[in-house]
């Protein structure tokens, strides 16, 4: 892609949530683009371009095997040094309208004590306004308390993002959490009590030592507390992470196939269940997906605050610095340092808006960005689309296109191809 998307967008983070009931989803896997593209799951009333705040809260008590988000260990020293820098940076953004969602990721944001919740909040709110329609927050069960929540109720925060991964005791384990099951189903039992608007559900598959019955198992158990948005992911090896290690060392191996079964099983299980799937990874109820994450993924302005939040807006993607002292001493002196800085184009804007925009059941509007793009190169890009059509992997309706169930699966390797297809536009700089 064309430069660095900000930590949400691994999904929710995009991110980007009702009971269970069992009866068939409005659609599901084998629905056509255009009934995607018409349920309210999807609608923005918005009048005016939405713009999102992503907060990188960076204060981990330890490192998951397979994390490779920026992380450093809290002191009280460097909360109340983060905490004073993130309203100095938030003085220096030029802001360019209200802002109308806002995530809180990490890290572990629930590591803060409910005192210094509020005062982050006190921060967003004071840029945020009225026009505010979601805002999400990245907790761990074991960092769920009522003093934490009734912090974060008071805020205004509306939706809380509960990092499950699994249920299973070996498996949180081997990844390295420090959370229970008791802990899973004490933190959601009190999510509910504390009246939160959407409450979603982490979970990883293809986990090392996971069977299709302990992922069945997991996937029930999550349907069960009848959440109002699930993510699914499937467990990725990112360089340098403990687990990567594991994986160069032989001790753990890929294999695509189960991988692959595993996807298919899931979407099969949580449309059973009532779930919309929206991306490949997401599915909601009606009216919970999450909007910070589409905003993201259809290429909408974003602010990103604290050490390694990315930013994209007033024609520049970049990101913050991801060193906590570097970052802090640099907006002490009213500087923003970041990284990977790209100035954007519409034909950028339009290479990253393919690419996510297929991932998602809507597909993606191809006029529409080569309205806004006309010299990106859509004869290349066609090409490809035209294949993947042929094989199966891709279908048309009308001006949008969106991946079959077949092209889901191979998702990551459809963007590699539009990404190739788009690298005969010049450098940008």
């Amino acid at each position: 892609m064309s430069g660095p998307l900000p930590e949400q967008a691994k999904g929710e983070a995009p991110s980007s949530s009702g009971h269970a009931s069992g009866r068939r989803v409005p659609f599901s896997i084998g629905s056509t683009i255009a009934e995607a593209r018409e349920r309210p799951i999807l609608e923005d009333s918005t009048s005016a371009p939405p713009v999102g705040l992503y907060v990188h809260v960076p204060f981990c008590a330890s490192t998951c095997d397979y994390c490779a988000f920026y992380q450093t260990a809290p002191s009280a020293d460097d909360v109340r040094r983060y905490l004073t820098a993130v309203a100095m940076e938030a003085g220096l953004v030029d802001w360019p309208r209200q802002l109308t969602t806002v995530f809180w990721g990490g890290g572990t944001p629930g590591l803060l004590a409910a005192p210094d919740l509020a005062r982050l909040a006190a921060i967003v709110r004071e840029r945020a306004g009225a026009a505010v329609r979601e805002w999400t927050i990245e907790l761990a069960p074991s960092a769920v308390t009522e003093a934490r929540l009734a912090a974060l109720r008071e805020a205004g925060v509306t939706r809380i993002s509960l990092g499950v991964q699994s249920f299973q005791p070996a498996l949180l384990e081997a990844l390295g959490r420090r959370h229970t099951r008791t802990q899973i189903l004490r933190a959601y039992d009190r999510l509910r009590a504390a009246g939160f608007a959407s409450i979603n559900l982490d979970l990883m598959f293809a986990l090392p030592g996971q069977t299709e019955e302990a992922w069945r198992a997991d996937v029930r158990e999550a349907v069960a507390l009848a959440p109002d948005h699930l993510s699914t992911y499937c467990l990725t090896f990112e360089e340098d992470t403990r687990l990567w290690l594991k994986l160069a060392d032989g001790r753990v191996k890929l294999d695509p196939e189960f991988e692959a079964k595993m996807y298919l099983s899931t979407w099969e299980w949580l449309a059973a269940a009532g779930y919309q799937q929206y991306e490949v990874s997401n599915f909601a109820r009606p009216g919970h997906a999450c909007l910070h994450n589409l905003n993201t993924w259809r290429m909408r302005e974003w602010i990103g605050l604290g050490p390694s939040a990315a930013s994209q807006y007033a024609g520049w993607r970049a990101a913050n610095i991801a060193d906590l002292a570097r970052w802090a001493d640099g907006v002490g002196e009213g500087r923003r340092l970041t990284e990977d800085r790209v100035r954007l184009s519409p034909e950028l804007l339009a290479e990253d808006a393919v690419i996510f925009g297929l991932r998602m059941n809507a597909g993606v509007d191809l006029e529409a960005w080569r309205r806004e793009a006309p010299t990106a190169p859509w004869g290349e890009v066609e090409a490809v689309l035209d294949r993947l059509v042929s094989e199966g992997l891709a279908r048309r309706e009308e001006a949008r296109i969106g991946l079959t169930e077949r092209g889901r699966l191979v998702a990551d390797a459809v963007g590699a191809e539009i990404m190739g297809a788009f690298a005969a536009m010049p450098a940008q700089s």
